[in-house]
């Protein structure tokens, strides 16, 4: 057998779910008085699986903070099993667990379980997105008047969008923080959280309605500050200082970069589900 062929065997037999190895792959390799070749294997295969649903409870504390030991692990198995690792980094594994979740168990318990693992991961993208290049006060001030009004900005790569359907937030930091865990259930009205990365400190602030559809419109959609304040004008007088108020926020925030160009349209089923 061939280096290669050898190498691939031992993938093949990693990643599939049965400890017990091909006869193939079982005749290339010595076993010793101590330890035979069915149990180095068997050992080898479940440690290697162990170090993929560790990463998986370090990618998904919360949610295996919320469902313990015992259950997260056949869920990480069952998701193992469904999605072997097909990259080199396990920075990856987990890129998928939240739509198995959605697939693997009933709605009642998927949908709430399954926006958790979405919003962990969330950080995640941020944290390892590019940095880009923030809009910043200081820039804004040397446009001139004419320019303002087609004036386009952009999130930030870093920036993720997560509509919350569940007190899923709630639950992050009760179970980030050691504190009581007040249950899973639905919002009255859903909510609006977006997660970026400030230097190397991650950061997230839920928005109002209005706050959300403004950001969504001219930063998303790439729609211009004179569309933003066309918006607003059942404000009457107070139309351009509330849009001012809310870009100074986004800007104090560090989620905004300056587009030129084209508008940045985006699908809105895929970016809410990023």
């Amino acid at each position: 057998m061939r280096l290669s062929q050898w190498q691939q065997e031992i993938e093949t037999y990693l990643l599939g779910a049965d400890s017990v190895a091909n006869s193939e792959l079982r005749a290339t390799l010595v076993g010793s008085a101590n330890l035979d070749v069915d149990l180095g294997l068997a050992i080898y295969h479940n440690a290697y699986r162990a170090r993929l649903i560790e990463t998986l409870r370090g990618d998904y504390s919360a949610v295996h903070g919320w469902m313990g030991d015992e259950e997260f692990d056949a869920l990480a198995l069952a998701y193992i099993n469904a999605y072997p690792p097909d990259h080199f980094s396990l920075r990856w594994l987990g890129a998928r667990f939240a739509e198995f979740i959605e697939a693997h168990l009933i709605p009642e318990q998927a949908e709430p379980l399954a926006e958790l693992a979405r919003f962990e991961w969330a950080f995640t993208l941020s944290f390892d997105a590019a940095d880009g290049q923030p809009l910043t006060e200081a820039l804004l001030a040397s446009l001139q008047a004419d320019e303002w009004p087609n004036l386009q900005t952009r999130l930030l790569p870093s920036v993720q969008w997560q509509t919350l359907r569940y007190n899923t937030l709630a639950l992050w930091r009760a179970l980030k923080d050691d504190s009581e865990f007040p249950g899973s259930h639905a919002l009255e009205q859903v909510s609006v959280c977006l997660i970026w990365r400030n230097g190397l400190i991650s950061r997230y602030r839920t928005l109002a309605p209005d706050e959300a559809s403004a950001l969504y419109k001219m930063a998303v959609q790439g729609g211009s500050f004179a569309e933003l304040c066309a918006d607003l004008t059942p404000l009457g007088d107070n139309a351009m200082g509330q849009a001012i108020t809310w870009i100074r926020q986004w800007l104090a925030d560090g989620t905004l970069q300056r587009h030129i160009g084209e508008p940045v349209v985006y699908q809105v089923d895929s970016f809410i589900n990023q």
